[in-house]
This record gives C-alpha cells, sequence and structure tokens, in this order.
C-alpha cells in the first residue's frame, strides 16, 4: 500500500474486523444492499464509464457498477486486505472481468487526475482523519463534470439496528455512537456537515437526500441478535461485561428483535442515510 494516514482504520480491516467483515460479506449485503439501486442510479453510470468505488469492501457495488459499464470499467478501493481478497474472488466467480480492485487509503492514494467520470461509495466515506483532504483526493480523481454519489448514515436514532442495541444499556457499556464531525460511523450524519465538507473539497451542486431502506439481519431473532454481537461492536461491549450480563443482554436483544421478524421468519430493520451526490465542476477543474 501506499502511505496510510488512517493508521486506527487500517489495523481494524486488516485484523479481526476487517476478517469478519470478509467472513460475512454476503450477510452484511444482505443488511445494505437496498441502497445499491439508489446509490447506482445517483451515480449516473453509463455504458462506457469508469467508476472509483471508495471503500469498496467485499466488492459488491464495484461489481454492480461494472455491470452498469459493459464497455467501462470499475476500480474498488479499500484498506482492507481480507476483504478485498473476498472481491477478487467474487469477481472471477461471477465473471465480472472489467474490474480490479486496489489496497490503499483515499485521503493519500496517489489517483491518476481525472481518472474516472464517477465515485461512488456505501458507507464507506465515514471514517477518514481529514475528511476535507480525503474528498479532495477523490474529487481530483474525477474528470471535469464527474459525479461523486455516496451513501452514510443519518442520525442513530433513526436506525433500528441501534434501536436494538440501545436497549442492552442496563446490561452493558452501550455508550452514544458517534457523533457528526467526528471519526466515525455517524461523523456525516448532519447535512451541513456534509456540504461543509465537500465544499471545502472543492464540489459543488452537493445535494443531501434522505434514503431509507429495510436490511435483513438474520434468519431469526436468534441468529440476528448472535450477528450483532457477533460485529466488532457488538464483540468490544461483550468483552466488557461478566457472564450473567452478556447472558442476559443476548437474552434481552433476542427479545427485542423478534418483534422484527417477517412472515418468513427473517429480522428486517429500516436504516436511514443520507444519498449525497456532487459534481467535480467544470470551471474550476484547472484549480482542483
Amino acid at each position: 500500500m501506499q502511505d496510510i494516514v488512517n493508521t486506527e482504520q487500517a489495523q481494524a480491516w486488516n485484523g479481526p474486523e476487517g476478517a469478519h467483515w470478509a467472513r460475512n460479506q454476503d450477510r452484511w449485503n444482505a443488511v445494505n444492499e437496498g441502497f445499491n439501486t439508489p446509490l447506482l442510479d445517483a451515480a449516473g453510470i453509463t455504458g462506457d464509464g469508469r467508476t472509483l468505488d471508495i471503500g469498496c469492501g467485499a466488492g459488491q457495488t464495484t461489481r454492480l457498477a461494472a455491470l452498469r459499464a459493459p464497455r467501462g470499467h470499475a476500480t474498488g478501493l479499500d484498506l482492507s486486505g481480507p476483504m478485498l481478497a473476498e472481491a477478487r474472488g467474487r469477481a472471477e466467480g461471477e465473471g465480472v472481468g472489467n474490474v480490479s480492485f486496489v489496497q490503499g487509503d483515499a485521503q493519500t492514494h496517489p489517483f491518476e487526475p481525472g481518472a474516472f467520470d464517477s465515485a461512488i461509495s456505501r458507507y464507506g466515506v465515514m471514517f477518514f482523519a481529514d475528511p476535507v483532504a480525503a474528498f479532495g483526493a477523490i474529487g481530483r480523481s474525477l474528470r471535469p463534470g464527474g459525479r461523486l454519489a455516496f451513501v452514510c448514515p443519518a442520525d442513530a436514532a433513526l436506525n433500528e439496528w441501534v434501536t436494538a442495541m440501545a436497549s442492552l444499556r442496563d446490561f452493558l457499556p452501550v455508550g452514544d455512537f458517534g457523533q457528526p464531525g467526528l471519526p466515525g460511523m455517524f461523523s456525516l450524519a448532519a447535512p451541513d456537515r456534509i456540504r461543509e465538507v465537500l465544499t471545502a473539497a472543492g464540489f459543488s451542486g452537493v445535494a443531501v437526500n434522505r434514503a431509507q431502506a429495510y436490511g435483513t439481519w438474520g434468519a431469526g431473532a436468534e441468529d440476528a441478535a448472535d450477528f450483532l454481537l457477533g460485529t466488532g461492536p457488538g464483540r468490544h461491549l461483550m468483552q466488557q461485561a461478566d457472564a450473567a450480563s452478556r447472558t442476559r443482554a443476548r437474552d434481552v436483544l433476542t427479545g427485542h428483535l423478534r418483534a422484527h421478524e417477517a412472515a418468513d421468519g427473517t429480522v428486517r430493520l429500516r436504516s436511514t442515510s443520507w444519498l449525497v451526490t456532487a459534481d467535480r465542476p467544470a470551471a474550476l477543474a484547472d484549480r482542483l
């Protein structure tokens, strides 16, 4: 990899968290795939388009972008070696040839100027130590008039998985879920913050629209509870509790999730996010 400035993120995504996401890529796609079509539509990908997927993870959105541009190409960028290995294997298995995957830090990666027509991200842009610098680098990778489109979480209280985890405050040391403006899952939860960052990074025409989708979190309440408690945040909380509290937390979470079981038994939770679009201004291209 080139120079990495988001070192804590690199350690996490090349350690247990990255391994967890790589093993469970199909489950995470089931959670988040309701945003795929709105994201790709917003990016305006054409048949010969060149797309950059930031924080591509195991590459589902990268492959979908490539399929929308059969005469073009999609490049996925991520810090995580384990997830990129899964991405490459899945692309090969699905026969998607017009994709490539690169391990690197979007904040410092030496993108070729103007190499892409569009840049997309599904939950991959909230963790930058310096978001203005990162989005500035992404913007310079776009051709004049190129389009940025990404999905990021809105207010924590509007996401049902957060509500589920918050139900465990009596048994686990559940704190807040991040603050707008600080690196973390909800760093871009405030629309004004999004506009501020993207404008400072040189983008124009910034639009922030609410998007909601239901994701499948498990085959039943017990399965969904195990999955939530097996994520990085869930494991961290459980490790801080004694055995009795862990057992009680699992029981309470299972009961909470049972109310979200659909007719087929699967647990469906609503996620509320911002669908953000912005453009690299043609008039300012020589100055960016």
